[in-house]
């Protein structure tokens, strides 16, 4: 096997055998590659036996991408490895021992609008008003609870509030909804095999036997039931290699534990851990400043970053004077570097909040910049979908109470909430799902339809069927008789869901409708329908993890937004933060720009701004200031706190500002004028009593 390409510290890891491996892996250091080669040489050079490896990540894209390149290089083996998310493998787990959790075999996966269908339900049960008791708050409450492998009785000896005692009642009917629907969340997706593991040891030791090798990957995002999910599996062999960097934890809203992969040499005592700091990815300018600002972390295990690579041009840090300044800075300089031959798919606006991006967007409209929202919206959360996936679910269990009430009345068929009200309430009595009893008017007419869809899925293909449920069910006519924009997108979305299932078939050959319900339910919400079109991508700095680009735009950098201000500058807050930005800068591969604004209206607020302190940490050797040097900067954030005397400013008076030169009042409203410059062209909205305007005085 050739290991020709790796570097001394990747050829280590790859062949380090039996017992348990830590790698350390910094941000482009190639560890993907260093995981793929591990498979393939276990199973190829080391004569393990392929079934016997269990290689984990966080995404379905980057299971996607481990598949494909261990099957590049070991071929049809790579079939035969476990190579999954968490929630993927806990469905395994799940579906082969249904019988043992108290599951039909033929039990549905529901997802988080599904759960909280159910939670709005049982609130309006129980007479407690969910617009005052938010629904989705209590979801994400027992969400937590099941992370850290709480049932509604055990979360309930850390009740302290009423509120606590409402997630907890809702908790317990919640769980006796999904049983008796046979349905499982994506929470017990993981929850549920910690549970049988305990209960059964035998279980327990068959898996441990199946898996005598496991990878987990991104392990410093593991939460506490994955964490306890891998040490259970690798309990007996301890053949477990971890890969991971703490200095890229940024996800503790998600749950995630830090201390995981803090831990992991207390957890086992005579682990190996490998460092792989050599970075593959940006210039030693960008490196080092990530590297400078990463050190001022106290809570972390010490590397350091290196680079090959080039020096590279001196990262740009630019403070405008406003959010539209600071658009109009990064949307001038992408088309500059786009007509220097840098494609546009190559650059990346990142922003701490999504708020951030409307005037982005409004921008990029403007000088017609191609661009791309990534992880706004879902293609699966689309309601003509969801319907469909609703149809589709019930054909599959048709004690799916959720999606029943979901499609029952898509298209509209004169059943209403009155009906399945009553249907919910018999169903309740007679302790068994809706479908059950229904038996006679409209809601009978549905149940034959269904009948007849269960009929079409033993005897045709899956995309056939999805076609026959879209025309049998009247959604495609009633999207038809519309006649609307709106309608014939949702048609294109209902054929695009079309070609999803057919290219499901055409890759995995014949395929059961189980089969495609779990992978369309194991989708995650992060990740994005392809788009072959070149353009600029706009997200979150979360969502950009993982990712790299030529060129990175990281915007707002302004202390109550990066580091935001939601943060209460706890030690431990911070530390995330400023992992957040090292996350950011090291997305970059040649070029970096850092901006922020004086002043920014945000949720409704217009305020002075402050830089970020994160950027004093980056040394000024590596900064080229666009437009002040960083002690002008630092007098500017001092004066931007306070205000000149009362001056009397009217329409037609002559101002003069420290940035833009002279300009001519043309309103004012309160404490707050418009002015037009003369050079450059453009009109500001300004506070009138900030430190840079002074009224000329005419003579």
């Amino acid at each position: 096997m050739d290991l020709s390409k790796l570097n001394d510290k990747q050829k280590e890891a790859v062949k380090h055998i039996d017992g348990p491996l830590l790698i350390l892996a910094g941000a482009g250091s190639g560890k993907t590659r260093v995981l793929t080669n591990r498979v393939a040489y276990l199973i190829n050079e080391v004569g393990i036996n392929p079934r016997n490896v269990l290689a984990i990540t966080f995404t379905n894209k980057a299971a996607t991408e481990m598949k494909e390149r261990i099957f590049s290089i070991i071929g049809d083996t790579a079939l035969q490895v476990q190579i999954s998310t968490f929630h993927s493998f806990g469905y395994r787990i799940v579906r082969e021992n249904y019988h043992l959790l108290g599951l039909d075999k033929n039990f549905t996966i529901l997802d988080e609008s599904d759960s909280v269908i159910i939670i709005k339900k049982i609130l309006k049960d129980i007479n407690l008003d969910p617009k005052q008791y938010n629904p989705k708050a209590i979801k994400s409450a027992i969400s937590g609870a099941k992370n850290v492998l709480m049932n509604a009785e055990e979360y309930s000896r850390f009740s302290n509030t009423p509120w606590d005692e409402i997630v907890i009642k809702v908790y317990r009917i919640y769980e006796e909804t999904l049983k008796k629907s046979n349905a499982v969340d994506f929470d017990d997706l993981l929850m549920l095999p910690i549970h049988l593991f305990k209960r059964n040891s035998e279980v327990l030791e068959k898996y441990q036997e199946r898996y005598k090798y496991i990878l987990i990957d991104e392990y410093q995002d593991t939460n506490e039931a994955q964490y306890k999910l891998t040490k259970m599996i690798g309990a007996k062999y301890r053949n477990v290699c971890v890969v991971g960097d703490g200095d890229q934890s940024i996800y503790s809203f998600r749950g995630a534990n830090y201390n995981n992969i803090l831990n992991f040499e207390k957890d086992y005592n005579n682990a190996k851990v490998i460092l792989l700091e050599e970075n593959y990815r940006s210039t030693k300018t960008i490196l080092n400043a990530a590297n400078e600002v990463i050190k001022k972390n106290k809570i972390r295990k010490d590397k350091n970053l290196w680079t090959s690579n080039e020096e590279g041009s001196k990262i740009k840090y630019y403070r405008a004077y406003d959010e539209k300044d600071e658009a109009h800075y990064v949307t001038s300089n992408i088309k500059q570097l786009h007509s220097e031959g840098i494609p546009y798919e190559e650059m990346a606006v990142l922003y701490r909040t999504n708020a951030q991006s409307r005037v982005l967007e409004e921008h990029f409209m403007l000088e017609n910049i191609p661009y791309k929202v990534v992880g706004a919206y879902a293609f699966y959360n689309r309601k003509e979908i969801k319907d469909l996936i609703a149809y589709l679910k019930l054909i599959y269990n048709d004690k799916d109470d959720v999606n029943l009430i979901r499609c029952i009345n898509v298209p509209k068929r004169g059943i209403g909430a009155k009906t399945t009200d009553k249907l919910q309430m018999k169903a309740d009595v007679e302790k068994v799902s809706i479908y059950e009893v229904i038996d006679g008017g409209k809601e009978l007419i549905f149940k034959n339809l269904i009948e007849d869809f269960k009929q079409k899925a033993s005897e045709s293909s899956l995309t056939e069927l999805v076609e026959y449920v879209i025309n049998k069910s009247g959604m495609k006519q009633e999207l038809l008789n519309e006649k609307s924009i709106e309608a014939n997108i949702r048609l294109e979305n209902l054929d695009e869901f079309k070609s999803i299932a057919m290219a499901f078939e055409e890759h995995n050959g014949v395929v059961s409708l189980e089969e495609f319900l779990m992978q369309i339910s194991l989708v995650s919400n992060s990740d994005d329908t392809k788009d072959e079109r070149e353009k600029v991508s706009l997200m979150t700095m979360h969502a950009a993890k993982g990712l790299e680009f030529d060129v990175v735009f990281a915007v707002g950098l302004e202390e109550g937004i990066m580091p935001h201000t939601g943060f209460d500058a706890s030690k431990s807050d911070i530390e995330e933060e400023r992992r957040l930005f090292y996350v950011t800068i090291t997305r970059a591969k040649k070029h970096l720009f850092l901006v922020n604004a004086r002043m920014r209206l945000l949720f409704g607020d217009r305020s002075i701004r402050e830089e970020s302190s994160f950027i004093k940490e980056i040394e000024e050797e590596h900064i080229e200031f666009q437009n002040k040097k960083r002690e002008e900067i630092s007098t500017i954030n001092k004066e931007d706190k306070f205000y000149t005397e009362d001056v009397d400013f009217n329409q037609g008076d002559i101002i003069v500002h420290d940035d833009f030169g002279e300009g001519v009042i043309i309103n004012v409203e309160k404490s707050i004028i418009t002015v037009s410059f003369a050079y450059p062209h453009l009109v500001k909205k300004l506070l009138k009593k900030h430190k840079s305007i002074k009224k000329k005085q005419v003579i």
